[in-house]
């Protein structure tokens, strides 16, 4: 080791980032990247020995937990001599479950993660363990982060926080309340992104369509300010709850939006009445049906994805049945199924009826078959239509580049490196409409 890494010197030059869970949590780490090479950390190079490891926790399921803890001691383990940030949501949740583990200097919550420069320059001064965490209905600073990584596309958050306290999930306790960036910050952004050449940017948050509750703003005004971003020829939205997604907001995408693409991504978690009233859901299946048809009527070709939780409790038999009519009856694309995970400390412990891990598994496989029916259906359906592909690099040694249509069709190609990043135009055939989708 040279002079300038050793532990008395204090200094740290090579960074590792390990990010778990959703893609706002892949912005964030990107954010902290930036933050720590503006002090001179560059990222270690793969099989490089780093002197700072930061973990990004997910605590969205126990199994989340249960990958965080497994990488967490799998790091330490693995480079002993290495400072290890551990953040995110488990790290919110649990602290003193994370800063008992070996080898773990500093534990951040989710209001703490983007100041992570003082709490390492403390460890540095001091080599005490530092654990900071705000309680979470206390978190009231939004952060702004947009991440690339290596990808084509960029994710950029523009809302933090729920406050809709659903029975079944610990994330306004992980995340905080509701909050959200400025419309002029967040553009302001955009136009970073376009600058530096960016062509897609998909916009993330906990509850996206909650944005400006406490700012006064819009979301409509929001999408309209980053379609007028020029250089920027796509974005998506990550996902939306269906009470927040309104007509307006489709009609616009349909219509007057110049770069909104043709693509949906709605939590409905259980096609019951009784069992979205039993998790505390804002809506019901007819207004959730009403936005599918809606979506449908007015741009036929759009990709809809689905969110939907396998067993809850309170999933009898019966309503099991009705929740999975309703689902196979709705004109959707693709199902993201996820079988209940209890949450220590959620009100849905309290709901009678709790569902076997085997009859979930079952029930999760039933679902998933729905899926690839109805995405493998979408997906015929286009054969012989034209699209406009993004292109985005291969994989490390790759022969093919992929990209993605307006509405979410993986398309391959022989790789031709000068289109990477470009939008061209692609008539879509059983030979290059990817398997992999």
């Amino acid at each position: 080791m040279t002079e300038n890494k050793t532990i008395e010197n204090k200094t740290i030059l090579k960074a590792a980032y390990h990010t778990l869970g959703c893609k706002l949590n892949f912005s964030e780490t990107s954010t902290i990247g930036k933050m720590l090479e503006a002090r001179g950390i560059t990222r270690a190079a793969e099989g490089e020995s780093p002197d700072l490891i930061v973990v990004n926790t997910c605590s969205v399921t126990e199994m989340a937990d249960k990958k965080g803890r497994q990488l967490i001691r799998r790091l330490t383990k693995e480079w002993p001599g290495a400072t290890v940030v551990v953040t995110g949501c488990y790290a919110q949740l649990k602290p003193e479950q994370i800063a008992a583990m070996p080898g773990v200097a500093i534990v951040l919550g989710s209001n703490e993660k983007l100041r992570i420069s003082q709490y390492l320059d403390r460890w540095l001064e001091t080599r005490a363990q530092q654990v900071e965490v705000t309680p979470a209905l206390q978190i009231r600073e939004f952060m702004p982060s947009c991440e690339r990584g290596d990808r084509t596309r960029y994710f950029l958050k523009v809302q933090d926080g729920c406050d809709y306290f659903c029975t079944y999930c610990t994330i306004p306790f992980a995340r905080g309340r509701s909050r959200s960036g400025s419309i002029a910050e967040i553009t302001d952004i955009a136009r970073g992104v376009a600058a530096e050449g960016g062509k897609e940017i998909v916009i993330t948050g906990v509850n996206i369509g909650d944005f400006g509750r406490d700012t006064g703003e819009k979301l409509i005004d929001l999408l309209r300010s980053l379609d007028a971003v020029e250089g920027i020829e796509r974005y998506r939205i990550s996902s939306i709850e269906p009470n927040l997604l309104t007509e307006e907001i489709v009609r616009w995408i349909a219509g007057e939006s110049r770069a909104f693409m043709p693509h949906f991504h709605i939590p409905l978690q259980a096609g019951s009445d009784a069992v979205l009233k039993l998790m505390n859901r804002r809506y019901d299946t007819a207004l959730f049906r009403s936005r599918i048809e809606l979506i449908r009527d007015v741009i036929p070709d759009a990709f809809i994805g689905v969110d939907v939780i396998a067993g809850a409790r309170g999933e009898t038999p019966e309503e099991w049945q009705r929740g999975r009519d309703f689902i196979e009856s709705l004109p959707v694309t693709r199902l993201h199924v996820f079988p209940y995970s209890e949450r220590p400390g959620t009100k849905a412990l309290m709901i009678g009826h709790n569902v076997s891990q085997e009859e979930k598994h079952r029930r999760t496989a039933e679902l998933m078959e729905i899926s690839e029916r109805k995405h493998a259906e979408f997906v015929r359906s286009h054969v012989g239509a034209a699209g406009k592909v993004l292109w985005e690099s291969p994989s490390r040694g790759g022969k093919l580049m992929h990209g993605f249509t307006e509405n979410y069709i993986r398309v391959e190609a022989p790789l031709q490196p000068e289109l990477i990043n470009f939008v061209t135009p692609v008539l879509l055939t059983e030979d290059n409409i990817s398997k992999n989708q």
